[in-house]
């Protein structure tokens, strides 16, 4: 037998002994199993006669532990692939590869050191994939390594995601190689004026490094054949050319992402013309985008295009185009004027963060249908009516309109959207209601138009039709009326807000349904949204982030894509809900945060509201709540906003919790309630205290009790002297003759007074 394949099976243990007596094996191939075994004790297996014959061995995909060792018993093996698996330790320096291996890949395992100088003594080898692995030598010395009779065989060099560091040597002595990828390592220091790279490189990848100082064209002399430049994320590294540079290659790929490209615009991309991935997004550029680029944008069939945070300006003329397939990012920067209507031939576009301004009727410019995905105009100067020709983006899976100026009616249109996930209309001006059709977008996952002018009622057909929905926000608007009790169908709701409306009734007691909240487990289903692209040349899943907003202690605040997998909210407050709080409540475990404030209920809070113990904001602030706090509250340790002024609450804040760390604010104008924070003591500390001389609150010493006491202190000894008098005659002739006597003194006195005063005169 000189062929074996079993790959892709359900195989355990080990590799037999008897594999090692098949003298004419050639190829064996166990990958994908769930082989466990040693390598050393598997090598071993294999050093019977078959080592020599064998020249392919794959074991990828399986549980295959030990460190790496040494391979040169194999004298006829050429391919070796043992990625992933769980090979750890450190690489031996006294490893040795077979004098014909050709490819060897190590990859997604946990080895660590570096590469042995054994290595670069391979003649043969031509592919060498130590990926993701812990290797953490230094980069010049794997070089130094790999500089035997290896460099003038080796073509791909494959080292990302390790712990490399180091700078860049000279690489121009690898006189073959072709690909080098670094993404991912430790790379640092500045990148020497003299350095070349090797004159056959088809691809260089050496992304998310911490590479500083500047490439400049005496880098690309003669690298003719590069197609893939992947710079991205080397903050301090700047690509610096001269004005009339005419680079000697033609990328495909060109991303340059947060590297310094700016301030000017980089002319040099005018000479590459078939590039299909571009991004150079955050590249510190602050220029006018010239109108040959444009052109070029709208020439390249399937370009995936990424300038946005920057400060690019101007505006983007229209060209003749069809069929343009593209992903176009442009946002976060400074594009202003009307959009042009190429841009509709996209498959994915973001304009957001830009001065665009207008209606975008765009869309409504052919009576084609489109192939958009994803489309987002948030945060522009749009304005006028949203167009209502929805009906010819039947793909359309993200629609994010937020931050506008539009006005008047939701489109009807919109209903025929049938693949949505996520729309968002967020702070915009529109009125009336909303539309019927858009039941008919049972796929929604999102769905934010607070910040509007909608009125009417909450549709009942939200929670028949749109179960889907993990986010639903209603806020800031004039919707009135009772909450229909199909709201309670939203099991998969995280995130409710329909905070500041008109809404009243009771809060329906079936929010025990929303399933989602009820768990205080993570969400994965948050971490990532997909949906499914289909066009004439293939098929492929996108992800897509959703971003959202929340009142959050006291401010409004942002939460992203992984945030949000984490957030799970109600938010009813500023409304006229009455009746008591639903005890159902108690049910919804993982809620986060809970603001039922300035509405109408009345009662007590639910006694076992301690049961929320993954809550961290709540707020029940100007209600009409009677009773007591519940002592149970003291369970939620992770609360750090907490609000229940302006109730009717009476009795001991409970204490020795966190409870007494809020300040007064959280209780004040709840007159019967008393202990710490508040001022105002409990009688049964009054009594440990004992009497304390204390300023009023208007910092006086004279409190009302005082007054009271000197009231009964005066008509005590009014009755006490006066009560005698009137009682005994004796007494009281005598107290009538001394007052008699007085009145006759002070006539005197006065007479005599005035007589003086006349004389003078």
């Amino acid at each position: 037998m000189e062929s074996l394949s079993i790959s892709s099976n359900s195989l355990e243990g080990g590799v037999p002994k008897s594999f090692g007596r098949a003298c004419s094996l050639v190829l064996l191939d166990l990958s994908y199993n769930s082989l466990s075994e040693e390598l050393p004790i598997i090598f071993d297996h294999l050093s019977g006669c078959s080592r020599y014959s064998l020249q392919e061995l794959y074991l990828e995909g399986n549980r295959i532990n030990g460190t790496f060792l040494d391979l040169s018993i194999f004298s006829s093996l050429k391919t070796l692939i043992l990625s992933n698996n769980r090979l750890s330790g450190k690489i031996l320096e006294g490893s040795k590869l077979p004098s014909q291996m050709e490819s060897l890949s190590i990859s997604s395992n946990s080895l660590q050191g570096g590469v042995p100088k054994s290595f670069g003594n391979a003649c043969a080898l031509y592919s060498l994939d130590m990926s993701n692995n812990s290797l953490g030598e230094e980069f010049p010395k794997i070089i130094h390594h790999l500089s035997g009779c290896a460099r003038y065989s080796l073509e791909y060099l494959f080292l990302g995601m390790n712990q490399i560091n180091g700078t860049l040597p000279d690489l121009s002595i690898f006189s073959s190689l072709k690909r080098l990828y670094l993404y991912g390592n430790k790379l640092n220091g500045d990148i020497p004026k003299d350095i070349r790279f090797p004159p056959q490189l088809k691809s260089l990848n050496m992304h998310l490094n911490s590479l500083k100082g500047v490439l400049t064209e005496y880098h690309f002399t003669n690298l003719s054949k590069l197609k893939e430049l992947v710079l991205s994320e080397n903050s301090l590294l700047a690509l610096t050319f001269t004005q009339n540079w005419v680079p000697p290659f033609q990328l495909r790929y060109i991303r340059l992402q947060s590297c310094m490209l700016g301030p000017t615009f980089p002319i040099w991309l005018k000479t590459q013309n078939d590039f299909n991935d571009l991004d150079i997004s955050n590249a510190s550029i602050s220029d006018m985008v010239p109108k040959w680029f444009w052109a070029k944008v709208a020439l390249l069939e399937g370009l995936s295009m990424n300038i946005s945070y920057n400060n690019l300006s101007g505006i983007i003329p229209n060209f003749q185009l069809k069929n343009n397939s593209s992903s176009l990012i442009l946002g976060s920067n400074l594009f202003e004027g009307p959009i042009p209507p190429f841009l509709r031939y996209s498959m994915f576009l973001d304009l957001s963060k830009n001065k665009f301004s207008n209606s975008f009727s765009f869309l409504c410019a052919s009576g084609t249908v489109e192939i958009l995905y994803q489309l987002d105009l948030s945060n522009n100067q749009l304005s006028g009516q949203i167009p209502d020709c929805w009906n010819h983006f039947k793909s359309l899976s993200y629609l994010d309109l937020s931050h506008n100026n539009f006005s008047g009616m939701i489109p009807t249109s919109m209903g025929s959207l049938f693949d949505l996930q996520a729309l968002l209309l967020r702070n915009n001006n529109l009125t009336n209601e909303i539309p019927l059709s858009l039941r008919n977008c049972t796929k929604l996952v999102m769905l934010d138009m607070a910040k509007n002018k909608l009125s009417g009622h909450i549709p009942a057909w939200i929670g028949r039709k749109l179960q889907e929905l993990q986010i639903l926000s209603l806020g800031i608007n004039h919707f009135y009326g009772s909450l229909p009790l199909e709201i309670c169908y939203l099991r998969s709701i995280q995130l409710l807000d329909l905070s500041l409306n008109n809404l009243s009734g009771k809060i329906p007691t079936c929010i025990k349904n929303f399933t989602s909240m009820a768990q205080n487990t993570y969400s994965s289903s948050y971490a990532y949204h997909w949906y499914y692209v289909k066009t004439s040349h293939e098929s492929f899943s996108r992800a897509y982030d959703l971003d959202a907003f929340l009142m959050w202690k006291g401010s409004e605040q942002m939460f992203k894509n992984n945030e949000l997998s984490l957030l799970k909210s109600i938010d009813l407050s500023s409304n006229h809900f009455s009746k008591e709080i639903p005890v159902e409540i108690e049910n919804l475990f993982g809620l986060i945060s809970l603001n039922l404030s300035n509405n109408h209920l009345i009662g007590k809070i639910p006694s076992n509201i301690g049961k929320l113990k993954s809550l961290e904001f709540l707020d029940l602030s100007r209600n009409q709540l009677v009773g007591s706090i519940p002592w149970s509250l003291v369970q939620i340790d992770r609360l750090s906003a907490l609000n229940l002024s302006h109730n009717h609450l009476c009795g001991k804040i409970p204490t020795g919790t966190q409870l007494q760390s809020f300040n007064a604010s959280s209780y004040e104008d709840n007159l019967d309630l008393c202990g710490p924070p508040l001022e105002k003591l409990c009688i049964d500390e009054e009594l440990k205290q004992g009497p304390v001389v204390k300023l009023h609150e208007d910092g006086l010493f004279f409190t009302r009790e005082f007054y009271m006491s000197m009231t009964i202190g005066f008509v005590t000894s009014f009755w006490g002297v006066f009560g005698s008098i009137l009682i005994k005659r004796s007494w009281r002739h005598a107290y009538f003759k001394f007052l008699s006597n007085v009145r006759d003194k002070i006539y005197v006195m006065a007479a005599v007074k005035v007589f003086k005063w006349r004389h003078r005169i």
